[in-house]
């Protein structure tokens, strides 16, 4: 609340790396990341879920949905005037709407989740799951302007970037003006054979993966299984995991001789210890981090000076 996320970031409780800024292409995943993050909530203090801002066809399905598997005691629904495409989500209508992976009231209770592993949820005894009991605060916006889809697109993409910045500031010395490109910072070494790797968002060939994982933004993650290797790696997942995350880092260079990553992260040494899965996802190196490096001359590798718009 004090201001844009990017100037006070923190390190969650819980974490897991998605990998994508839409669940568009894997609302299922999403939904189990959601069940894993919040299976740490303790109930010790008050919990602001923060929902998604895509809210029409399968996003509608989707968020009812949420309210239905988390059971919030209060939904504050911000809606415009003019615009009637989202009804109010009150308790009667979560109860009977069929969501995107969950059903109305009249669907049994084991099928009502339909999400596989039952056990990670635990409702009181005889608590029916799809009969909310939440208070709707509906809330209408008069500040002009409100709900301009097109300017919040432009928006979030530029805040994706600062996110990213931000976290990427902590390499840096805390000496004002003396800015570091990244090529001056001295990286982690780790071993091929050490730790797993899996790319989310799209299949990749095992022998195109370090082309793939080289100058990427990835997820240091921790996997509760062991990674054992009989050779020098690399170690490859066939599935995505769904585990902790513990920070974020820059594939700074891959040494194929030597069969090492080179990695950038401001995680703390200790955490780093705890890391064996490195999860590749869609999200990209702000372009600036590339481009604005000093004392390179000529073309910079992974940037594209000269591109053939025909092609």
């Amino acid at each position: 609340l004090p201001g844009p996320p990017f100037t006070h970031q923190q390190m969650p409780r819980k974490m897991v790396y998605y990998g994508q800024t839409s669940c568009e292409q894997d609302t299922e995943r999403y939904l189990d990341v959601v069940k894993y993050v919040f299976s740490c909530y303790k109930k010790e203090v008050p919990l602001v879920i923060n929902t998604m801002g895509w809210v029409k066809g399968d996003g509608l399905l989707l968020l009812i949905d949420l309210i239905r598997l988390l059971s919030p005691s209060h939904v504050v629904q911000i809606d415009l005037c003019d615009w009637e495409a989202m009804p109010p989500l009150t308790p009667e209508h979560v109860h009977f709407s069929a969501g995107l992976h969950t059903k109305g009231k009249q669907q049994s209770k084991c099928k009502q989740l339909g999400l596989g592993d039952m056990e990670s949820w635990k409702y009181p005894e005889g608590e029916d799951v799809s009969a909310p009991q939440h208070k709707l605060l509906y809330v209408n916006p008069e500040f002009p302007r409100a709900g301009a889809a097109g300017e919040v697109r432009v928006h979030s993409g530029i805040l994706h970037d600062m996110s990213i910045l931000g976290y990427l500031g902590h390499l840096q010395s805390p000496d004002i003006g003396t800015v570091l490109p990244l090529h001056c910072l001295v990286p982690y070494q780790v071993p091929f054979n050490a730790v797993a790797l899996r790319v989310i968002h799209t299949d990749v060939a095992p022998s195109n993966i370090m082309y793939a994982v080289n100058a990427s933004w990835v997820g240091l993650c921790c996997i509760p299984e062991e990674v054992r290797c009989q050779t020098d790696g690399p170690v490859l997942l066939t599935q995505t995991p769904i585990c902790d995350c513990l920070g974020f880092g820059i594939v700074r260079g891959v040494d194929m001789e030597k069969k090492l990553y080179h990695i950038l992260t401001p995680v703390p040494p200790e955490n780093l210890r705890l890391v064996n899965c490195l999860l590749l996802g869609n999200i990209a190196i702000p372009s600036c981090v590339l481009v604005g490096q000093q004392g390179i001359e000529g073309e910079i590798p992974y940037v594209t000076s000269d591109y053939n718009y025909s092609i």
